[in-house]
């Protein structure tokens, strides 16, 4: 398949939309019936390989993607099809569950909650990322990370942040979610990424994040701004 067309009419997952990338160069895509394969490098810092549909078609499915792209790329999907194809293709071992959560519904914003900053601010998100959440993927700068937002407190120090990173046609992406650690849980993490997530929404008609499974924090934020969570998984060869 070579259309996002082509792979909407399959699946309009998504997780799937999203690996799709609009169909850009370098990304691939395979059916089989109603199961599609996905593959796009270096999105969010990986070679990703999404899968979506019947275990029994994926199987043949992934090992005939896999032959033409080779085996860095990562397959993802739903921790039940995950588990089911690593059972049957060879070397193919399951590496660990984690959340996707989506929302086609703008939050709530607060009037003074963020704001969409500029690349004068790129030293305050990078200083914020270091002391905060130093493995981020998204970071200034870095190729499909497309802008900031953030939110200062009364002296203009710059205490949270979210970024539009990876962002699809069809599928807004928020990450590089971070807040000062001397000022969590005092809601400036909702209000960022009330401000990313209903701008993603009214763009791209719906947004979506990665979590942790054991990021309860984060879940709960994501939980309180409507997102929706599946439980996903990911594989890699032995």
């Amino acid at each position: 398949m070579r259309e996002l067309s082509d792979v909407s009419t399959v699946s309009d997952d998504p997780l799937v939309l999203w690996v799709a990338q609009g169909m850009s160069p370098g990304v691939r895509a395979w059916a089989n019936r109603g199961t599609v394969a996905v593959a796009c490098p270096d999105l969010s810092c990986r070679d990703r390989l999404v899968i979506h549909g019947d275990a029994g078609d994926a199987v043949p499915l992934l090992n005939h993607a896999l032959a033409e792209i080779g085996p860095t790329f990562r397959p993802i999907g739903d921790v039940d099809l995950i588990a089911e194809v690593t059972e049957v293709v060879e070397d193919l071992e399951f590496v660990s569950a984690f959340g996707w959560m989506d929302t086609d519904v703008p939050p709530p914003v607060e009037p003074d909650a963020a704001e969409w900053l500029d690349d004068a601010d790129d030293r305050d998100v990078a200083a914020l990322l270091e002391s905060a959440m130093p493995d981020s993927y998204a970071w200034p700068g870095r190729p499909g990370v497309n802008r900031w937002a953030g939110r200062r407190d009364d002296d203009g120090t710059l205490i949270a942040t979210a970024a539009d990173a990876w962002s699809a046609p069809e599928v807004g992406f928020i990450s590089g979610v971070a807040t000062d650690i001397t000022v969590r849980g005092h809601g400036h993490a909702t209000a960022t990424c009330a401000v990313v997530i209903g701008d993603l929404v009214r763009r791209h008609g719906q947004a979506a994040v990665m979590v942790d499974d054991w990021n309860t924090p984060a879940i709960a934020v994501y939980e309180h701004l409507g997102m929706r969570r599946r439980h996903l998984a990911s594989a890699r060869f032995a």
